[in-house]
């Protein structure tokens, strides 16, 4: 039998390329108003966008005021005279059509869902995440997504791993097992829930002394020995 039958994985940076997808989305976007971003603009945003997430895991702000507030700020950091309302729902649009994959992630995902069930727990916005998921080979390995749009609270908070518990028929936290690349929203959020955790750690950062993280990864495939032996 085996160890694991549930892997519980996250979307961005974890199975799909975020950062690539970003930056086509961001540049393609900014192209449309006007202006032609260069490597430091995007690198910028990024930053102020990956903030504001981790304020959005701490309850600091709202989904919808991280959609516009992280084009504000970067607008105003450039001089950019832009809506940020009609770029960031453009930008949402586009984003929603990229769906480059980590590498590794379509092999082991295609292997896994052979002994596994597999599913998707994220914090990202639900229409991204779900046509992304409708575009990308992935879609006929997952049973289901778990949003944290739709179920009201963000990850690493226990009220989101509580629904995603509900949401899973015979779920067992014993054989079940949080795939991700975020100590503070995967690893973080699996710890409290009672979950064993695998950190995608692919720059090879290592596992802060203060987290009782079961599995490190640094590529995906690695993930085929740790589940799949008994």
């Amino acid at each position: 039998m085996l160890k694991y039958d549930t892997i519980l994985f996250d979307a961005d940076g974890t199975l799909f390329d975020f950062f690539r997808s970003e930056r086509e989305a961001l540049i393609s976007v900014f192209k449309i108003y006007g202006y032609e971003l260069t490597d430091e603009e995007v690198r910028e945003y990024s930053a102020i966008n990956d903030s504001l997430w981790k304020a959005l895991e701490r309850r600091e702000v709202t989904k919808e005021e991280l959609r516009i507030k992280r084009f504000e700020l970067f607008c105003e950091s450039r001089g950019f005279v832009c809506d940020c309302h009609s770029i960031a729902k453009d930008y949402t649009d586009m984003l929603s059509k990229q769906h480059f994959l980590i590498d590794g992630a379509l092999e082991i995902c295609r292997t896994l869902s052979e002994f596994c069930r597999l599913f998707i727990i994220t914090n990202g916005i639900e229409y991204v995440q779900k046509n992304r998921m409708e575009l990308s080979p992935l879609k006929e390995y997952f049973d289901a997504l778990f949003i944290s749009g739709e179920i009201g609270y963000e990850k690493p908070s226990v009220h989101f791993f509580d629904a995603v518990k509900r949401g899973i028929s015979d779920f067992s936290s014993e054989r079940s097992l949080v795939v991700g690349d975020s100590l503070t929203s995967d690893m973080k959020g699996g710890i409290d829930a009672g979950v064993d955790c695998c950190y995608f750690d692919p720059k090879g950062n290592g596992i802060p002394q203060n987290m009782p993280i079961k599995y490190r990864i640094e590529k995906l495939s690695e993930l085929q020995k740790i589940i799949l032996t008994d």
